[in-house]
């Protein structure tokens, strides 16, 4: 089980490690240095890796595990979820897609395709009466938002 040597990505893939162990499978753990892991993070056979925000739930699907597409890291094929996933895509509406979306997940859920050892919380912490300090879904800060209450 192959990880990047950053701290949280580390422990998680230690984590994940660790379950598997308790659950009977023989793990060998690799950690390297980002330079080396992302120059073939998609050829390891079990890896560590993460897929930060996007607007759109139906785009990390379409990168991450959509068949045939070169950051499918798992080699995943399932022509269920590639139909699923272009329906979502060609559906505006958040609440007739949110039904399909649900599909999807349970298909992911169902085939296992991700292993996830925990729910990460984030937090940020300001001093009361800041304004304009809340977390941003992709961590910024928008400083021109900041400011103290009157």
């Amino acid at each position: 089980l192959v990880s990047i040597d950053d701290d949280w990505r580390k422990n998680t893939t230690d984590a994940v490690a660790a379950q598997l162990r308790d659950a009977g499978f023989n793990i060998k753990r690799t950690i390297l240095p980002g330079s080396t892991f992302w120059n073939d993070w998609a050829k390891y056979p079990f890896s560590s890796t993460n897929w930060n925000h996007r607007p759109l739930g139906v785009q990390v699907l379409a990168l991450a595990y959509r068949s045939g597409e070169a950051w499918n890291e798992f080699g995943w094929a399932n022509p269920d979820f590639d139909a699923l996933l272009t329906e979502a895509q060609a559906i505006a509406d958040v609440e007739k897609r949110r039904a399909v979306m649900a599909k999807i997940q349970k298909l992911i859920q169902d085939e296992g395709v991700t292993v996830q050892p925990y729910w990460r919380s984030l937090y940020r912490h300001a001093k009361p009466g800041l304004v304009g300090a809340d977390m941003h879904i992709t961590f910024e800060i928008h400083l021109y938002k900041l400011g103290f209450a009157a």
